[in-house]
C-alpha cells in the first residue's frame, strides 16, 4: 500500500513538473512573437469612481473646426487651421466648457505619425490654454465608408454633415490583413499620449456597427480594446453605447459594458428616455458620460437636457459648436439644396461668434457656473 501511493505521488510529480514546462515554454514563446503577456485588466469600479471624483464635471462639445468638412481636413497639414480652432475654442471656454470630443482617423497616422503627433501636441495646447482637456475618438462607423487622404470633396449644399468619413472604411473593417496597420495605429496614439494629463480619456470606437456594420465590427473593436490595454494608457478607455436596447447589437453592447473602464452612451431622444437610459447605466456603478446629445427637432435640448445631465453628475458633450462645412444645422435625412433651417438640428455659434439662441446660451452658462 504504502509502495503504490509513493509511486502514484511520485507520477503526479511528474506531471505537475511537465505542465510547467508546456506553461513556462507558452510564454517563452508568446515573448519570442512580441505578445504582451501581461495584459491589463478593466478597471476596478472604485478606481473608475476615483478618477472621475478627481477630474471637474466633463461638459463641452463634439468639436471640428467650422473650416473642415470631417475629421482628415481638420488634421491634415495643409488644411490644420489652428487660427480657427484657437478662436472657436475660446467662444467654447466662455461659455464654461471644459472638455471636448475630437475624432482621430488612423490613415492621417499611416501617412505621417510624427507629423499627426505634432499636430495633436498642438491642438491639445490650443485646448489646454483655453481650459478644456480632449477625448479623442480612434475609430467610426458613421459617415462615407470610402476614406482617402488629401483635398477632401466641399460640402454638399443643404446634406447634414455630407462629408464625413468612417474609419478604418467600411471594407477594411472586416479586412483582418489590416489589423497590424491597427494595432500600431492605437497603440502609437495612446503610447504617445499615455501620461498627458490634457487628455481626458479614450473613446476607442464612436457607434461601432452603424452604417449597416452591425456586429461585423465586433470583431475588431475586441482588438482594439486589446491593443488599448497594451498600450497602457493612464487614462480611462470607452466606446459608447448608441443602440442600447437594440437585438442586433446585443453582443456588441455587451461586450462594451464588461470591458469600458467608464460608461460612454448616446441620447437623441426625449428627456424622459435620457433619464431612464441614465438610471439604467448607472447600475453598473460606474462614471457615466453622454457624449453625444442634443438636437432641437428631436426634442433633445439644452433646455432640458443639460440640467439633467448636472443633477445626475453624467458628463455632457452635446454634437456641434460652431455652423460650417460640416452642415450639421441641418437634420439628418435633410434635403439637397435645404434653406438655412428655422430650427437649428445641431450648434451653438454663427461662423461669426454669434449665437444661434442668446437665451440657450444663457441657460449653458448657468449651468456651467458662468452665468449670472
Amino acid at each position: 500500500m504504502f509502495l503504490s501511493v509513493n509511486l502514484n505521488y511520485c507520477f503526479l510529480i511528474k506531471i505537475c513538473i511537465l505542465i510547467t514546462i508546456l506553461f513556462s515554454s507558452c510564454k517563452n514563446d508568446k515573448k519570442e512573437r512580441g505578445e504582451n503577456v501581461t495584459f491589463s485588466p478593466t478597471w476596478s469600479v472604485q478606481k473608475a469612481n476615483q478618477w472621475y471624483k478627481m477630474n471637474k464635471w466633463p461638459v463641452g462639445c463634439n468639436y471640428i473646426p467650422s473650416t473642415a468638412v470631417n475629421q482628415l481636413e481638420m488634421w491634415q497639414a495643409t488644411t490644420f487651421d489652428t487660427i480657427t480652432i484657437n478662436k472657436e475654442l475660446g467662444w467654447a471656454k466662455n461659455l464654461g466648457f471644459n472638455s471636448l470630443r475630437v475624432f482621430l482617423h488612423y490613415l492621417l497616422w499611416q501617412e505621417d505619425k510624427e507629423g499627426f503627433y505634432s499636430r495633436i501636441e498642438k491642438f491639445l495646447q490650443i485646448a489646454h490654454q483655453n481650459g478644456m482637456s480632449v477625448m479623442f475618438v480612434l475609430f467610426d462607423d458613421c459617415g462615407n465608408g470610402n476614406p482617402v487622404l488629401g483635398t477632401q470633396e466641399p460640402p454638399i449644399a443643404g446634406i447634414h454633415n455630407s462629408g464625413w468619413v468612417q474609419c478604418p472604411g467600411h471594407a477594411q473593417v472586416r479586412d483582418s490583413t489590416l489589423f497590424p496597420v491597427y494595432s500600431d495605429y492605437v497603440k502609437g496614439i495612446i503610447k504617445k499620449f499615455r501620461e498627458d494629463k490634457r487628455v481626458l480619456c479614450w473613446d476607442l470606437y464612436n457607434e461601432a456597427g452603424n452604417s449597416y456594420h452591425f456586429e461585423e465590427t465586433l470583431p475588431l473593436l475586441k482588438k482594439i480594446f486589446q491593443w488599448a490595454r497594451e498600450a497602457q494608457p493612464s487614462q480611462p478607455i470607452t466606446s459608447g453605447l448608441w443602440q442600447s436596447g437594440a437585438l442586433e447589437y446585443r453582443n456588441m453592447n455587451y461586450f462594451i459594458l464588461d470591458n469600458s473602464d467608464i460608461i460612454t452612451f448616446h441620447s437623441y431622444g426625449s428627456y424622459e428616455n435620457m433619464l431612464k437610459e441614465i438610471k439604467k447605466l448607472k447600475s453598473y456603478g460606474r462614471p457615466v458620460i453622454c457624449t453625444e446629445y442634443m438636437a432641437r427637432t428631436l426634442n433633445s435640448l439644452f433646455t432640458t437636457h443639460l440640467p439633467l445631465l448636472k443633477k445626475e453628475n453624467v458628463g455632457a458633450y452635446n454634437w456641434g459648436l460652431v455652423a460650417g462645412k460640416s452642415q450639421t444645422i441641418f437634420p439628418w435625412g435633410s434635403s439637397l439644396n435645404a434653406p438655412e433651417p428655422k430650427i437649428w438640428f445641431h450648434d451653438i455659434f454663427y461662423k461669426d461668434g454669434r449665437p444661434y439662441d442668446e437665451k440657450e446660451v444663457a441657460l449653458i452658462k448657468s449651468v456651467t457656473g458662468l452665468g449670472k
